[in-house]
C-alpha cells in the first residue's frame, strides 16, 4: 500500500517506514478520535486492526458513516466487538498478529456516568483490564491508553499539569479514567510493558460526536433551534482539534515510553460564551440561548499544560478554534448535501 500525499497530519519518517506494516489494533475504530486515528495509521502504511461494538450511545449509522471512506482499504480490518467480552478479544488477539494497542474505547460523557455509573466502570475499567491482561499475554510492544482531562477535577492549579495531583473527580466518567491509568501504571510496573496515558483535552472537528458542544451547537443553531447555555458563559474549555490530537497520539505510538502520562491540549482555553459567537459567525446565524444552571459533574474550566508534551512528543498544536470550527461547519454543510458529501469525501479521504 503506498501512503495517500498530502496527509493532514504530518510525513511519514524514516523510523515510520521502518517498522512499516505493523498490525496496530485500535479499539473505539469507528468514533470520532478513533476513525481518524485510523485513517492516518493507513496513511502511514500500518496495518489497522479495528475494533468496535456499535452501542447505541449515539446512532451506529453514524459510525458506520465514519470510517466508510476505509472500509474497503486492503490493510483495514474492522471486528464488531466488545472490549468487555474478553474471549471474543482473546480471539482477535490469536488470529491477527498486533504488534502494539491503542486504546480508545470508553463509555464517554461525563453527565450520562452520572445516571449509569455502572456502566462506565464496567466498559472504561474492565474494558481495560481486558486489554492489558491481552497485552501482557501477547508480549504487546507499546500500549497507547486514551485518557481525559476529566481526571483533574475541580483542580485548583492552572494550566492542569501532569504532576499535579488526580485525586479530586467529581464525575463517575473521570474516576473510570483515572482507574485506567492507576491499570496501567501497575501492568507496566509488573510487566514491563511500554504504556502511555495521553490526556484528551475537549477534542473537536469532523465527525465530532453529536452529544458534545462544538456539534451539538453547530446543529442546533444551524436549525434555528434554541441550544442551552450552562452558567453565564465564562466557563471555559481547552477545545483540542482532532488532527493535532491525532498528531500526539501517533508519536506516542512511535515512542515507546516505558510510562507516561501526557497531557494533549492547546493550551488555549475558550470562554462558553466566545465558542457560542464563533459558531454564529461562521453560520450566519444569531443562537437562541437557555440559560441554565451548571450540571453536576462539570468542570469550571480545562486548561493543559502541555510542556511535557513538547518535551517528550515535540507537540504542537497547529489549528486554533476559529480555524477548527470552520472546518467542522463546513463538513457539516456536506453531510446535510448528501451528493456533495460523498463526492467530497471520496476526495478528500481516499485511500489507495
Amino acid at each position: 500500500m503506498s501512503r495517500a500525499r498530502g496527509s493532514l497530519y504530518g510525513r511519514s519518517s524514516g523510523k515510520q517506514n521502518s517498522i512499516k506494516m505493523k498490525k496496530i489494533l485500535v479499539t473505539g475504530a469507528a468514533g470520532f478520535i478513533g476513525s481518524h486515528t485510523c485513517e492516518e495509521l493507513l496513511r502511514r502504511d500500518y496495518q489497522v486492526i479495528g475494533v468496535d461494538n456499535f452501542n447505541d450511545y449515539y446512532d451506529p449509522e453514524i459510525k458506520k458513516r465514519n470510517i466508510k471512506n476505509i472500509g474497503n482499504n486492503k490493510n483495514f480490518k474492522i471486528y464488531n466487538e466488545d472490549i468487555r467480552n474478553f474471549s471474543n478479544i482473546k480471539n482477535i488477539f490469536e488470529k491477527e498478529d498486533i504488534d502494539k494497542v491503542i486504546h480508545l474505547a470508553a463509555r464517554a460523557g461525563v453527565r450520562p456516568s452520572l445516571k449509569k455509573p455502572r456502566l462506565y466502570f464496567d466498559v472504561n475499567v474492565n474494558g481495560t483490564l481486558n486489554l492489558l491482561e491481552l497485552a501482557k499475554k501477547f508480549k504487546i510492544n507499546n500500549f497507547i491508553f486514551g485518557s481525559s482531562s476529566s481526571v483533574y477535577g475541580e483542580n485548583k492549579k492552572i494550566p492542569f499539569s501532569e504532576k499535579h495531583r488526580t485525586d479530586n473527580q467529581i464525575s463517575p466518567y473521570a474516576s473510570s479514567k483515572k482507574a485506567g491509568e492507576l491499570l496501567c501504571k501497575t501492568y507496566s510496573h509488573l510487566y514491563s510493558l511500554n504504556i502511555t496515558c495521553l490526556r484528551f483535552f475537549t477534542v473537536y472537528g469532523e465527525r465530532g460526536r453529536p452529544d458534545m458542544a462544538p456539534y451539538k451547537f453547530t446543529n442546533l443553531i444551524y436549525n434555528d433551534k434554541p441550544i442551552e447555555m450552562y452558567g453565564n458563559g465564562t466557563s471555559k474549555r481547552d477545545y483540542t482539534y482532532i488532527k493535532d490530537i491525532v498528531s500526539g497520539i501517533l508519536t506516542a505510538l512511535e515512542k515507546n515510553f516505558r510510562f507516561e502520562i501526557i497531557n494533549l491540549g492547546n493550551s488555549d482555553p475558550v470562554k462558553l460564551k466566545r465558542f457560542i459567537s464563533i459558531i454564529e459567525k461562521k453560520l450566519n446565524k444569531k443562537a437562541k440561548i437557555i440559560q441554565k444552571p451548571i450540571p453536576k459533574g462539570d468542570v469550571k474550566i480545562t486548561y493543559a499544560d502541555i510542556s511535557k508534551a513538547k518535551r517528550l512528543l515535540a507537540f504542537e498544536p497547529k489549528v486554533k478554534i476559529d480555524q477548527g470550527l470552520s472546518n467542522l461547519i463546513d463538513w457539516y454543510k456536506l453531510i446535510h448535501n448528501p451528493k456533495n458529501y460523498l463526492s467530497e469525501t471520496s476526495k478528500k479521504n481516499k485511500i489507495k
